[in-house]
């Protein structure tokens, strides 16, 4: 079987589940280390002759991080595409064993079993905290309705501020965030790098958690550690 990942979360499960299956990836699958695979271009941009010199059994793809035109290039071209939609991380973990099924696992990884018995041992929160939580500056924008980010802070006991608007990451004003008046300010470092000197100083008086995309966005095996990284980091933020 040969793979293309468009995606760094599914190239992460394919990469540490099946050696030796990818043969192609974008440039911002950064996980695991030392992947030594063609690289393709980006999520939004892949380079889609790239990708068919590799003749590749199946493209991996996703919904939200991949262009339909892309893929419907690739299928035109006679490529298999799965298309893989995670919005929650119960369906992050359905998603995932179709994925790795599908690239040739014969059964199911043990780490994917640990990671979802991980997430099914987390406590009730004890005290829920509401939050804005942007994804991109100049312009802001922040997460909405219907995102894997926003169902893995919930579950944390985070609720963020604009989980019921119309899109799922509008752009949202400065002062409009401050003006929604949350607890917490959660600044992930992807896809917008946020930083201690970036970010933080756009909400004073408001204490801000700088979290790790990968885990806060990222559906693979750091799901079995997500829980831990984010907790800790939002406990801090809290105190």
């Amino acid at each position: 079987m040969r793979v293309v990942s468009l995606v760094p979360s599914l190239t992460e499960a394919v990469a540490v589940t099946l050696p030796g299956a990818l043969v192609g990836a974008t440039d911002w699958c950064t996980h695991p280390a030392g992947l030594d695979v063609v690289r393709i271009g980006g999520t939004k941009n892949p380079k889609t002759e790239r990708i068919l010199s590799l003749a590749p059994d199946l493209v991996i793809a996703n919904e939200e991080e991949n262009r339909a035109p892309d893929l419907d290039a690739l299928r035109a071209a006679g490529v298999d595409v799965l298309v893989t939609e995670v919005r929650s991380v119960p369906q992050a973990f359905g998603e995932l064993e179709r994925v790795l099924r599908a690239c040739g696992a014969g059964s199911r990884p043990r780490w994917l079993d640990e990671a979802e018995e991980t997430w099914a041992a987390l406590p009730q929160p004890g005290r829920r905290t509401t939050a804005v939580v942007p994804v991109w500056r100049r312009p802001w924008m922040v997460l909405g309705r219907d995102t894997f980010a926003g169902d893995v802070l919930a579950r944390l006991g985070v609720d963020h501020v604009y989980a019921a608007h119309a899109e799922r990451y509008p752009r949202v004003s400065r002062d409009d965030l401050l003006a929604a008046g949350p607890d917490l300010v959660v600044l992930p470092d992807e896809p917008y790098r946020f930083t201690a000197d970036d970010g933080p100083e756009a909400f004073p008086g408001l204490p801000c958690a700088l979290v790790s995309g990968r885990h806060l966005t990222w559906y693979g095996p750091s799901l079995a550690e997500a829980p831990r990284v984010l907790g800790r980091a939002l406990r801090a933020a809290r105190r």
